[in-house]
């Protein structure tokens, strides 16, 4: 049976948040909003194990107290210039580990409010799927196009729309496939390149307390549903 290895890309800088940190090392809760996402994939049973991808040059991640996961956490300084770069070094990284057929699911190092039944969810919906897919939730909120000026250039139907998620689960072979020949200005999640295959990811209910964390504001919003959550 395939086993089932989670990714995290963790390279960035964060730069929206305007911290002089990347916003990945940032507390929220007490402790590094990275820590949040690590702990309920490293505490799943159903994960073997998960890998962090890192800058090059980082330095804040050796920082922090790993020790309770000791060997189900490696860390990959192998990361790249986007987040596309960034997960398929990791893949790169990882072949030694990990045979074609098994899923590699990829999850934000910045949504800190994943749930085990959330991972378990996304996995039972996809044990018998042939292309994979992703986490999402169905898109509420009437949606405007703008004109480049501040003004609405037309209402955009919501209809069969969904905010996209993660985890986003793949096999590792087709996945790495296709990270290496889609246009990296077209990647903008690993579903994504999936799709430039001509491939359609499935699409399982996500929940909207599985937030990302991009704006200052948003740690509030994190903290609320992690004490919620508790």
């Amino acid at each position: 049976m395939p086993d089932i290895y989670a990714l995290i890309p963790a390279a960035g800088s964060g730069s929206r948040m305007g911290a002089e940190i990347p916003k990945q090392y940032q507390m929220l809760a007490g402790e590094p909003l990275i820590r949040h996402a690590v702990r309920v994939l490293c505490a799943h049973a159903r994960v073997a194990q998960v890998f962090v991808v890192l800058a090059p040059g980082d330095t804040h991640f050796r920082q922090i107290d790993w020790s309770a996961h000791k060997g189900r956490l490696e860390h990959l300084y192998c990361g790249g210039a986007t987040r596309a770069a960034s997960v398929l070094n990791g893949l790169m990284a990882m072949a030694d580990a990990v045979e074609p057929d098994d899923w590699v699911m990829v999850h934000d190092a910045a949504r800190p409010c994943l749930t085990g039944e959330l991972i378990d969810r996304l996995i039972d919906a996809l044990a018998d799927d042939k292309v994979g897919g992703l986490l999402a939730v169905p898109v509420a909120d009437t949606l405007k196009r703008a004109d480049g000026h501040d003004r609405i250039a037309a209402t955009v139907p919501r209809e069969n729309l969904w905010q996209a998620q993660t985890p986003q689960m793949f096999r590792y072979r087709l996945l790495l496939e296709a990270l290496r020949k889609a246009p990296a200005h077209k990647v903008t999640d690993e579903a994504s390149a999936i799709e430039h295959m001509g491939l359609n990811p499935r699409l399982v209910m996500g929940n909207t307390g599985n937030l990302k964390v991009t704006w200052p504001e948003d740690m509030r919003l994190a903290e609320a549903a992690l004490r919620i959550g508790r």
